[in-house]
């Protein structure tokens, strides 16, 4: 389950025309399935414990400019739109950049259907190519982010005018973005994801394709009619989607794996995925209304499972460094900068290489267990110096050797011999020393993640992070 899988209808009209795109097939399935959601929201919920919630499935193509997603987002258009008839030509808004004008757009397209003879229609897709504009205009208006979680929720939204109240029940809204990485850490913030306004949209990183060798071929036609099938079975009626029974022990995995993967990173990133679980419930209850199923097998599950887990992966990449609090860093002890000051200087160092850079006196480093000091002479009537060296190393035991000689080669021999076990420990003492150029402070370890009843060493949400 490490690749999504395109399944369904969708998915093999997007594998027919991948190899004439210039862009991630991801991006075109991603965009395609959330205009399947918004065309069949209006009468297709998905329940689970007894609590029925709309299908709604909103997403975000992340990519830098002129990376595809416009041309996703084309040929998205081009594997849905004959089968949705027009509901494409007729609910498709964009521009939404206050509360009170999302409530207003649903309030207008609920009056303007209250007398037809399908009754009312709040189905909307609200597609933002150029999202970064609207996010940053929507920061002066609070009340924007709480409406999105009541559209996202399919909870009533209200607006206090002048004239009359507007009232919309059961909302059906889906919006569909494009921004850049860059874009979506600077504007979309954690704050806001925290209070679960951005993190009810799943983000996904479009790949690179290769450049096709001629531009002027179209896109093949695709049947629609297997879709098309689907899209008036499920708008004939109100109808509620269930887990199926061999569907269920997946599910049960889902949720516990979801929780396990939220505490295991830190907040920063886990606030934009807690949603994983229901949002992989919202995209297998799409796929079997694509089938024209009211009852999600173990295969629909495992297909939307694979898709909500590249979300995953997609978001912390996003995310990691942009949002990570910062560390703390712990002070190193004496001894640490001791070391790391005779391990600059290539194990043997003199009171004036050390003292002035430690912050300490001869005394107080010579008092150090982990140190060894020596005392040498340069000639018969050269001052002493005072030389520091990490006990265990051999080179605080130097004495300069003359040559070596064909007399003396044995001796060398058993020399090096008798060496070996101490360049070995000289080595193992390295590895343990703060290697840094300056004494900053160090980083705190990091705690220890909690842990579910479950080991996160079997998390398929952690091999791919």
């Amino acid at each position: 389950m490490s690749t999504p899988v395109l399944y369904g209808p969708i998915g093999r009209a997007v594998r027919k025309i991948a190899p004439f795109l210039e862009t991630d097939a991801l991006g075109v399935y991603v965009a395609a399935l959330s205009m399947w959601s918004a065309a069949i929201g209006g009468t297709v919920k998905v329940s689970s414990r007894g609590n029925a919630r709309p299908v709604l499935i909103w997403s975000a193509l992340c990519a830098g400019t002129g990376r595809g997603k416009g041309t996703a987002l084309r040929a998205a258009h081009h594997v849905v739109d004959k089968a949705l008839g027009r509901f494409l030509a007729t609910h498709t808004t964009s521009g939404i950049t206050s509360g009170a004008s999302l409530v207003n757009h649903l309030w207008d397209q609920q009056e303007a259907t209250s007398e037809t003879e399908h009754g009312l229609d709040v189905r909307t897709f609200v597609c933002e190519e150029e999202w970064t504009e609207v996010l940053k205009r929507v920061k002066r208006d609070p009340s924007f982010t709480s409406r999105l979680r009541a559209a996202w929720d399919g909870a009533i939204l209200r607006n206090t005018t002048k004239d009359e109240p507007q009232e919309v029940r059961d909302p059906a809204m889906v919006l569909h973005s494009h921004i850049t990485p860059s874009d979506w850490a600077k504007y979309v913030g954690e704050s806001e994801a925290a209070g679960g306004s951005y993190n009810r949209i799943l983000p996904f990183l479009l790949g690179s394709v290769p450049m096709l060798d001629d531009d002027r071929v179209t896109l093949p036609q695709v049947d629609g009619r297997e879709l098309s099938d689907a899209y008036g079975w499920a708008t004939a009626r109100p109808r509620v989607i269930t887990l199926g029974e061999d569907a269920r022990p997946l599910w049960r995995i889902v949720r516990r794996y979801a929780r396990i993967l939220g505490e295991a990173l830190p907040e920063g990133q886990a606030v934009f995925i807690e949603r994983t679980a229901e949002q992989t419930l919202r995209v297998a209850a799409c796929l079997a209304a694509s089938e024209c199923s009211e009852t999600i097998t173990e295969e629909m599950l495992c297909a939307a499972f694979t898709l909500v887990r590249r979300s995953v992966q997609d978001a912390v990449r996003i995310t990691k460094g942009a949002t990570s609090p910062k560390v703390k860093r712990q002070p190193l002890s004496l001894e640490d900068k001791v070391r790391a000051r005779i391990e600059m200087h290539g194990g043997r160092a003199t009171s004036s290489q050390i003292l002035p850079y430690v912050s300490a006196s001869a005394a107080e480093v010579k008092a150090l267990p982990g140190i060894v000091v020596t005392v040498e002479r340069s000639g018969k009537t050269g001052r002493p110096a005072t030389v520091f060296s990490i006990r265990g190393d051999s080179s605080g035991d130097y004495v300069p050797q003359p040559a070596s000689t064909d007399s003396n080669r044995n001796r060398d021999t058993s020399r090096h011999s008798a060496a070996q076990p101490a360049s070995a420990e000289r080595e193992q003492n390295r590895a343990t020393v703060v290697r840094l150029d300056a004494y900053r402070p160090g980083p705190k370890p990091a705690p220890e993640p909690k842990r579910s009843e479950l080991s996160g060493d079997t998390n398929p949400f952690l091999a791919l992070l």
